[in-house]
């Protein structure tokens, strides 16, 4: 039996604030990895993360405080 197996594997907080997310995608036969790929996205600090995973929101949760969000964006306002 094959099967498509989604999960989030890796989740690190860069200096910024910045939460870096790496999804796996595994596919399985027989409870054994045939296949799998990674694909990665940036939750920056102010963005909306409601559609995280459980794990992503409750990091961000606690790393975007409002000065950090603050911060962020007057970097990125820097020419």
């Amino acid at each position: 039996m094959l099967e498509k197996v989604i999960s989030v594997d890796l989740i690190e907080v860069v200096e910024n604030g910045a939460v870096q997310v790496r999804t796996k995608t595994a596919i399985m036969e027989d409870g054994k990895q045939i296949s799998g790929t990674f694909h990665r996205h940036v939750v920056a600090p102010g963005d909306d993360y409601s559609k995280q995973d459980a794990r992503v929101k409750a990091i961000c949760s606690a790393t975007h405080t409002a000065a950090v969000v603050t911060a962020y964006k007057a970097a990125a306002a820097k020419p």
